[in-house]
């Protein structure tokens, strides 16, 4: 309708300006690559009855760019959100995410950022919107610890994983790889499968393939790094938990977000503690509410190499030495 075509026009001019304040009237606006996806992201906006204000780019990643919008909600109050945006379907790059904070936000723990909506876009490419949270540097390390471990300890989303196993309804990414979350009753079979085989394979090394086979010969499948009376529980995982993705807000309460979520053991969350900064106030805060099992220590470089081994799959060099290493530990 004419109406909706105003209407597209005045908010592609206020965004487009906003994005790119040095253009003017004397000089068309030359549109980024990821300008018309953050359009599509206010225009959804604009239909649910938000009014869209300012709207800045705040940089990109090697799979997703990033912008803040400023906006009056449909009740009247100001409020600021966070987009995110690519090239690739939201099936492959957000819903995974989208569900992934949902189900970390359902155990009322750990805060994380509430999600409004996620799209594909007509010209393809995909947005999710979520809401905005200032953040200032590094959470208290003890409640951090508390809380993360009151998360792991939270029963599963009954909406999402109503039979209690281990995955996820959707696949997602870690990083840029896929994550595979096919659905399994037994741990094991599942960190097994749909984790080391997945990546293994992925990274095509003869020397890799060689060390993770011996390792599957010499503990039994795995079945061996785990007591017979040891009952593994599905956890809600973070799941790609490094420095980079944990902050705290002006309150100082912790918060996580670009979750790569599943249900697992929850020792596999620290699987990136490698490159997370966590000290021994923050252990001393999780140990609190999650003693440490006996066989801890032992399947620590398992989960650790499953992110060394991505780590190779995403930028190559040293980690392949780095995984083949932590998988002689273990055979």
């Amino acid at each position: 309708s004419r109406d909706r075509a105003m209407l597209t026009a005045a908010l592609l001019a206020a965004v487009a300006g906003a994005l790119h304040p040095a253009a003017t009237a004397r000089r068309p606006v030359r549109h980024t690559a990821g300008m018309p996806r953050m359009l599509s992201a206010a225009e959804w906006l604009t239909d649910q009855g938000y009014v869209v204000g300012n709207a800045k780019s705040s940089g990109s990643s090697g799979w997703a760019s990033f912008g803040k919008i400023s906006v009056m909600d449909p009740a009247g109050n100001p409020a600021e959100l966070f987009i995110k945006t690519a090239g690739r379907p939201a099936k492959e790059m957000f819903e995974g995410e989208a569900l992934g904070l949902k189900a970390m936000g359902a155990t009322k723990t750990v805060r994380v950022p509430k999600v409004l909506h996620y799209d594909n876009m007509d010209g393809g490419g995909s947005f999710l919107i979520m809401e905005y949270l200032h953040l200032t540097g590094s959470p208290d390390p003890a409640e951090f610890g508390r809380q993360m471990a009151k998360m792991h300890l939270a029963p599963p989303d009954p909406e999402l994983n109503p039979e209690g196993q281990f995955g996820f309804p959707v696949d997602n990414t870690i990083g840029g790889t896929p994550q595979k979350n096919r659905w399994r009753e037994d741990w094991v079979e599942f960190f097994r499968v749909n984790r080391m085989d997945y990546q293994v394979d992925l990274a095509g090394s003869t020397e890799l393939s060689r060390a993770w086979q011996q390792v599957k010969d010499r503990t039994q499948g795995l079945r061996a790094l785990f007591d017979e009376d040891e009952d593994v529980k599905p956890s809600v995982l973070h799941g790609d938990l490094w420095s980079g993705n944990m902050a705290a807000t002006p309150t100082n309460e912790p918060v996580i977000f670009d979750p790569a979520t599943y249900y697992g053991h929850h020792e596999a969350e620290w699987g990136m503690s490698w490159c997370a900064s966590l000290g021994p106030a923050f252990w001393r805060g999780y140990r609190e509410v999650i003693p440490e099992a006996p066989g801890f220590r032992a399947r620590r470089p398992l989960y650790e190499a499953y992110h060394k081994i991505n780590h190779y799959n995403l930028f190559g060099g040293f980690y392949l030495s780095d995984g083949i290493s932590l998988l002689k530990r273990l055979a």
